[in-house]
């Protein structure tokens, strides 16, 4: 595990962004980048980042999104991930519509777990039977949940499905979630961690322990795993 701490949560993502440019400026030419996309506020800091500042150096026809999750609503709601990252990211740049993968959170969940799973798997190639991404980006919560998979739902770490419908355990709402084994086998996984509140997750990420399923799954990775993270999380 690579850790990188940064001043400020604007330079950790700074400096993710250029992780992705140089993973996918590495790719052979003419190769698509799949890369898995997490929701909430810190990854909109992100691809505002994104595309103000690195949108013109990025090669965004080799890059193909989708997503690590999505809250079951429609895309024009204020909680949808795939909303966000639209606002954020996608209407301020030029990427090819076909390279956008999104959850359709507005559908039955259990319906549009199966349906993304296969239009994921029929683009993504596999290892050990499971979608690879090039890159699955994830944060996590200060409770440790990662992907909507939250604690008291660790079958969703080990389930053969790359797609399922997790719980938010407070407010009943249902997500889609890319479960614990298609992560743990990304050629790249990216934990995206600033801000007080994420010091202890943070901890136990770094110390590989299985305290939650965002430690979980980094302990668990089978290939490069790397934090980008500020000082205010990682004192």
């Amino acid at each position: 595990m690579i850790t990188h701490i940064h001043n400020t949560d604007a330079e950790a993502a700074c400096a993710l962004i250029e992780r992705i440019l140089q993973v996918t400026n590495e790719r052979p030419a003419g190769q698509t980048v799949n890369i898995a996309l997490s929701g909430g506020s810190t990854p909109a800091l992100m691809f505002r980042i994104w595309a103000e500042q690195y949108d013109a150096q990025t090669p965004w026809d080799r890059i193909r999104l989708f997503w690590v999750d999505e809250r079951c609503v429609p895309p024009t709601d204020e909680e949808s991930n795939y909303g966000m990252t639209r606002d954020n990211l996608l209407n301020k740049i030029d990427i090819p519509k076909e390279n956008v993968v999104r959850i359709k959170g507005e559908n039955t969940p259990e319906d549009e777990a199966r349906r993304y799973e296969t239009e994921v798997r029929s683009m993504v190639p596999e290892e050990e039977g499971f979608p690879q991404f090039d890159i699955v980006l994830l944060g996590a919560g200060d409770d440790g949940h990662t992907s909507s998979i939250f604690p008291g739902q660790e079958h969703l770490l080990t389930t053969d499905k790359a797609y399922a419908v997790g719980t938010h355990p407070k407010t009943g709402q249902q997500r889609i979630a890319l479960t614990g084994m298609p992560i743990i086998h990304a050629r790249r996984l990216i934990f995206l961690l600033t801000g007080k509140g994420k010091a202890q997750v943070l901890a136990d990420i770094i110390d590989q322990n299985d305290a939650g399923p965002a430690a979980y799954v980094g302990h668990h990775a089978l290939h490069t795993v790397e934090v980008f993270t500020d000082k205010a999380a990682a004192e």
